[in-house]
């Protein structure tokens, strides 16, 4: 699955963040939604028009961005 066909980002659209698929859910909401408790079936449930790709885009995405983060040492 290529998850950069999922995750898109548009200026004008929820300030520019990463979002799926062009709505305008972004991969914050769900990783904060993951990390309050709330299941992977819940979110699905919950936001019918979500799929299991694109909860797996979102950490896909956020694996990407911690990879490329520079660490500065003081």
């Amino acid at each position: 699955m290529n998850y950069q066909e999922i995750i898109t980002l548009e200026p004008g659209k929820r300030g520019g963040k990463p979002c799926i698929r062009g709505m305008r859910i972004t991969v914050y909401d769900i990783l904060e939604y993951l990390a309050s408790g709330m299941s992977q079936e819940e979110i699905l449930e919950d936001f019918p028009y979500l799929t299991q790709a694109d909860i797996l885009a979102c950490f896909w995405f956020a694996a990407q961005r911690e990879r490329i983060t520079v660490t500065v040492q003081t």
